[in-house]
């Protein structure tokens, strides 16, 4: 892909490292809009003077509320005419919750509109067209760092299911926990405050039965503001939640919600399955049947369907190994504690996959490496197999979707 050696609105040049910076900036503030833009995408948008002097800027901060555009074209007001907009995903073209944004921009007077990644939405896309057919310039700038941003959009637009992250702590040399079970505490307090903060903004978590049994957690965010709060979800495939579990309690009285969502296999049912599903139900669980073969896939779609657009998984290694093997995790955070365990029986954070050769292990990108506190946090993502390479972009700087803006 090239990228323009000038761009011009009225007759004034922007230098592609204006374009670049504006981008950065964008992708920067959209993360702030985590937790609270999906299921829709997290967007930035930028607005320059024909001097490249940025006039305003804006983010998508809540589903159903202006978008990036609109938020921007606000805080410049009549500075806007013949300014030039640069946004991280084209401007949609529909309405919707809000009105279309390409109208937004052309009612501004806007000159020009630089956007990094196509929207694959058949319903919001032609954001492009239209301004170009209304006379207004429109570039296409692919962008490194918007393509990283748009990407769990662009997974769940693709593959109709949410965008799933794993978080584990381990050891320097991959110990997520002794022998005997012990794991408490691993990662030190600032890690855990990180992954409470991403607790209450995602849709739901995720977790095996053997963690349930083992370690009864509560799967809940808790000394962090909440952006939203979690579906709970268990891996169950023989419905052995207790009843008396943790995650069998609300979250919260006025949360109307199935205290959790059980993911079992309806078809290997038998008479004391039955029982013990008939109990949970009662409870205030909600059943979710497994596909063919425990697949865990048509349950993640099942899922989207229905609303949730992001998951978190906090699982131990037969769950992680199954989605890896379902070529279902998108994401990874991994905090390294500074312990040497040293333990030839020490579990790991995967197992169940049993590979023949290297070159058949999905390979992830490590996207970050940041400190937290005494901890090495390590921020890897796997492209989903039907990633188009047009779709990485080739300009702009890589960048961990978790960055503080």
């Amino acid at each position: 892909m090239s990228t323009p050696h000038s761009i011009a609105t009225e007759g004034t040049p922007l230098h592609p490292n204006l374009i670049r910076a504006a981008l950065d900036r964008a992708v920067r503030i959209a993360l702030r809009g985590h937790g609270g833009a999906e299921p829709n995408p997290m967007v930035g948008c930028v607005l320059l003077d024909p001097h490249g002097e940025q006039i305003s800027e804006g983010f998508h901060r809540q589903c159903g509320g202006p978008h990036a555009e609109v938020e921007a074209l606000r805080a410049a007001g009549d500075r806007a005419r013949g300014a030039t907009a640069v946004v991280t995903l084209e401007p949609c073209n529909h309405r919707g919750r809000t009105g279309p944004c390409s109208e937004a921009l052309l009612a501004s007077g806007i000159a020009c509109v630089i956007y990094a990644v196509a929207d694959p939405n058949p319903l919001a896309q032609g954001g492009a067209a239209r301004l170009r057919d209304a006379g207004v310039r429109v570039l296409h700038v692919p962008h490194a760092g918007a393509a990283e941003l748009a990407l769990p959009f662009l997974t769940r637009m693709r593959c109709a299911r949410p965008w799933i992250t794993a978080k584990w702590a381990q050891s320097i040399d991959g110990a997520v926990a002794l022998a005997n079970g012990e794991s408490q505490w691993l990662s030190g307090t600032r890690s855990r405050k990180m992954v409470h903060r991403e607790r209450g903004r995602v849709d739901a978590i995720l977790t095996g039965i053997g963690t349930v049994l083992e370690d009864d957690p509560q799967l809940t965010a808790r000394g962090v503001s909440r952006a939203r709060i979690a579906q709970r979800i268990v891996y169950d495939p023989d419905a052995r939640t207790p009843l008396d579990a943790k995650v069998m309690t609300k979250d919260r009285e006025h949360d109307d919600r199935p205290t959790t969502i059980l993911v079992h296999a309806a078809n290997e049912r038998d008479s004391a399955t039955d029982a013990r599903c008939t109990a949970l139900a009662a409870r205030g669980a909600r059943l979710v049947e497994l596909g063919q073969r425990g697949l865990i896939a048509p349950a993640m779609q099942f899922l989207a369907k229905d609303g949730v657009a992001t998951v978190l998984v906090e699982g131990g290694g037969g769950l992680l190994g199954r989605l890896l093997q379902e070529h279902l995790l998108d994401e990874a955070w991994v905090f390294v504690a500074p312990l040497l365990v040293a333990d030839d029986v020490a579990r790991r954070a995967a197992r169940g996959h049993a590979p023949e050769a290297l070159a058949a292990i999905p390979r992830a990108r490590l996207l970050a490496v940041r400190q937290r506190g005494s901890d090495a946090l390590l921020h890897y993502r796997w492209t989903p197999l039907d990633r188009k390479p047009s779709d990485a972009g080739s300009t702009g700087r890589s960048m961990s979707p978790r960055e503080s803006p």
